[in-house]
This record gives C-alpha cells, structure tokens and sequence, in this order.
C-alpha cells in the first residue's frame, strides 16, 4: 500500500510562477488548509514545499470538534470521515494480557447547536491527501520538490528566493505565510524569537506499523517498571498501527530493526509479528510561541508560530485555525481593499488563544493524565477582546452568545419548508448578516456581492429561514436582533433590532473598510 502517492509530479505547474497575490511555505495542514480557504476566494495563492512528496507518517491523528467545523466549511469534512474514525478504548496490558480498559477520548452526544461533538481520529497523512486534493480541484497548486532559501520585503511585496531542482527562481508575492514548522526557516531569517515554557527533557520514538495478531479495537499501552511506557494505536481507515516509544536521551537510531527490537522487548509481541516498519521519526517534545505573529508583510502561522506537547491533540487543531483565521483576512485585504490593518488582528487574535492552548497541553504533558475530555475540543475559543468585537445589546439571558463567541450551528427549514442548517447559510466565504425576529432592514443600502455578505433572514414577515423547531432560538435567544457572523463563524456584531441597517453597515467598514461597501441600491 502506497501510504502518500502526491509526489512530485502530482499538483505541480511545469511553468513557474512569477508573481502570486500569497505564497505560503510548507505543505502541511496548515499551509494546504490556507491554501484551500484562498483559493475558493479567487486569490493567487502558491503553496511550496521543500519535500519532493507530502509529509509521510500518522503523526498527529486527532481533529477537534472546532476543526472538524472548519473543515465541513472548507469541504472536506465527508472526505476526513471517510479516511478517519473514532478512536477506540485504552486497554492497559499487564502480565500479556490486557488487564484494564478506559475510555481515553471522552464521546459527546452532538447537540442541534454542536454538531460534531468528539474527536475524530484521521492519520496526517491521510489528511494532507484530502486537503491537496481539494486545493487542487480549486485551482490551487503545489510545487513539492521547491525549498524557500531566502527572502526580502519592502513597502509593496516579498520577494522570494527558491531552490527546485538544483535551480534557482524568484517569485514576487503581496504577501508571504510561513507554515514551514517548528523549525521555520522563515522565523530564523526574520529573526522572532519564541518563548514558553521548559518541558522535561525526553526522547520517544515515533512510528507507523503492521503488526500482527493484534486486535485492532484498543490503544494499546503497556507501562515499563521505569515509569516509561509503549503505546499502540490502530489507525482508523488503514491496516497500520502508530507507535509512541519512549527512549533513552540521545537516541538517534530509527531504523526499522531498532523499532522491532524495543517493541518486542518492551510488550508481549514477537518479533516475528512485527512485519513492517513504514515510517519512523524520532519526537523530542518541546514548547513555546513566536514572539510576534507578523513582520511587514510576513506571517507565521501553525508550528512556526507556536510549538505544543502532542498531550491533548492540540496543536495540529491550533495550526488550521490560525490558517482560518488569517483566509478571510487576506482575502478581505487582497480582494475587496480592505485595510492592511485588519491583518494586525491575526496576531492580536490567535497569539493569547495559542498560549492558553499551550498553558493546556504543557499541563496535560505534565501530569501524565489520559483522560481527554470537551475542554480540549476548542469549541469555547473566541475573540470577546479583538478590535473586530462589537456587542451593543444589553439584557441578554445567561448563556446567548455574545460578540466574540462562536456561532452555533441550528437546525431550521427554508421558507418552503426544507430541512437546511445555519451552517449552511454560513458556508462560504461571505460575512452573514443574520436577522432574527421582525428586523426592519434597508437591503439596498447594504453591499451587493453575495461573496462579501449574505443576508438571512430567520422569522419575521418575509423569511429567509423557519425557525419550526426553535433550534435557533434555542442557540441565540429569542431576538429581534441583528448578528454579524464573520467569516471564520465568529460573531463580529451582536445589535438590537433598531438601526440594524446602520449598525451592520458600521461594524462591516470597521472591519473591511468602506472601499468594499458599495451598497446595492
């Protein structure tokens, strides 16, 4: 079985770009994932990678519920399914048998409010398939086998220095996105600097293999007398098994022989059911974020900006966030004039959301503890003190989501009486103006295109959506009210119903600028 079959000659144009609107670097989740939310808004992105292929092995396997939500948008949450699953109980073997079993991955029940609720398991390098796979059908494009060496920047661009084929070519881009890893060679050359917190120095040995005789319905784990441990895990949608050793400090040796040998000493297993050994790596955990999040006209975003313990599955969710977050935002600057200024809010925004995910997994890698649970699904994070929050209503019931919060998802039906969701009103790359109750709006002094703003009306005398099950007012109160939901599916404006045309027209130019707001009338 080919586990990565996108290699160099798949997704590459044979003509070099000269000049792109975002060049990102590194084809990782992060740098696909911004791809991905570019393109579908017709900005010229490019992505390269220094890899002749897609990054191979399992390595991080957990989609948070908030990620899965960014996915469905982006399109490929049916295809991460398809290629994922749920990750079965731990069962801790003492003595060669299995002598306890743990619910490891807390399931959730989905609500109408929360539709996907529990942690979906999808090996990394499954996921780096689907997310090339739909950059392309939108007409984006990596060049694998193409190293970033150098860069400059001035008032209007970023010229880029790259490395493919032993040849040397120049792009010139308006902005450049570092998501090259941990060890970013963008962030070196700015010269940012990263701080955080010092985690026990340690040495595990990381690895995808096919064992035999080995059920595939636990995570499997077996505790040494030294207080180290081994751990198994069957990776959903593939005959494989990711295995975490710990080893000894200064361990350098991956080789396929020296996984078998500490597998079979360190469990019941044999040698001999060790039959391969696809991909190994070896994993030192460390921590600690970017001290800045951009330079000019440069970003970081995913590992170069900020690094985790894997202890809770957090940092893969962070790095696709960071890449949503950041999306809308150039493609507000780059296709609608929107003020350079709105991007200084990728860093205002994501830089405090991704040191409190750090203070999460530093503590989690800390205690040791294997229970994970709804604090880790990332559902709760949002932006009540960006300069893009604005909540003007007062008196609202305990529990209704203010400006800041993430917008729920709710069941409703179309006016004809259709099943839909406001998820799927949401999707997109628009801002949703969302009026619930008898909201009196003047749709003609509001912006036209469709792509920047989409109205809908829930309830009142000409509705867009029935709110027949009161799943809506269930999730944002009973209204009259206008809700802007941006397009990353937080809450930018939450105002009453009086003035709801002036008052949404105001929030939209603070945050996009008034260039994009020509109104339809």
């Amino acid at each position: 079985m080919e586990l990565n079959n996108v290699k160099d000659s798949a997704g590459v144009a044979d003509d070099l770009p000269t000049t792109v609107d975002v060049l990102i670097a590194g084809a990782g989740p992060t740098g696909l994932a911004l791809g991905i939310d570019l393109a579908r808004r017709g900005v010229r992105a490019l992505v390269v990678e220094r890899q002749d292929r897609l990054s191979p092995g399992a390595r991080g396997t957990g989609v948070q519920p908030r990620t899965q939500e960014v996915y469905e948008d982006l399109g490929v949450l049916d295809a991460m399914r398809a290629v994922g699953g749920l990750y079965p109980p731990l069962g801790l073997w003492e003595d060669g048998r299995i002598t306890e079993v743990r619910e490891m991955i807390e399931r959730v029940d989905p609500t109408p409010a929360v539709p996907h609720s529990t942690a979906l398991m999808v090996p990394q390098f499954r996921a780096l398939e689907v997310l090339h796979t739909r950059l392309t059908e939108l007409g984006g494009s990596v060049l694998l086998g193409t190293e970033l060496t150098a860069f400059t920047q001035d008032a209007d661009g970023v010229t880029v220095r790259l490395q493919r084929a032993g040849a040397p070519h120049t792009v010139r881009a308006a902005y450049l996105v570092a998501a090259d890893g941990g060890r970013s060679t963008v962030r070196r050359e700015l010269g940012t600097g990263m701080s955080g917190p010092s985690l026990e120095p340690g040495v595990a040995l990381l690895a995808d293999v096919r064992i035999d005789g080995l059920d595939r319905d636990h995570w499997h784990r077996w505790i040494l007398p030294n207080g180290g441990f081994t751990a198994l895990l069957p990776l959903a949608g593939t005959d494989l098994f990711q295995t975490l050793i710990a080893a000894p400090e200064g361990t350098t040796d991956t080789s396929p022989e020296t996984i078998r040998t500490l597998l079979s000493t360190r469990t019941h297993l044999a040698p001999e059911q060790i039959r391969e050994v696809v991909w190994s790596s070896v994993f030192r955990p460390r921590a600690g974020m970017a001290d800045s999040y951009r330079t000019g006209r440069v970003f970081l975003a995913g590992d170069a900006a900020h690094v985790h313990s894997p202890a809770g599955g957090q940092g893969l969710n962070t790095s696709v966030q960071d890449a949503y977050n950041l999306g809308w935002k150039l493609g507000q600057v780059l296709r609608y004039g929107a003020p350079d200024s709105l991007l200084d809010s990728y860093g205002t925004e994501r830089r405090p959301i991704a040191a409190h995910i750090l203070d999460t997994s530093t503590r989690l890698h800390r205690s040791g503890s294997l229970r994970r649970g709804r604090d880790l699904h990332q559902l709760d994070i949002g932006y009540p003190d960006s300069p893009l929050t604005r909540e003007l209503r007062t008196d609202l019931a305990e529990g209704t989501p203010v400006a800041g919060d993430r917008a729920p998802d709710a069941p409703c039906r179309t006016a004809d009486g259709r099943p839909t969701r406001l998820f799927d009103a949401f999707r997109g790359p628009h801002f949703t103006l969302l009026a619930l109750g008898d909201v009196e709006l003047e749709e003609a002094q509001l912006p036209a295109d469709p792509a920047l703003l989409r109205v809908v009306r829930v309830g009142g005398p000409a509705p867009d959506l029935l709110d027949a099950d009161g799943h809506v007012q269930d999730a944002y109160g009973s209204g009259p009210a206008v809700l802007l939901v941006r397009p990353d599916g937080y809450l930018a404006l939450g105002a009453p119903a009086e003035g709801a045309t002036a008052r949404m027209s105001a929030a939209l130019a603070d945050i996009v600028g008034t260039a994009a707001l020509q109104p339809a009338g």
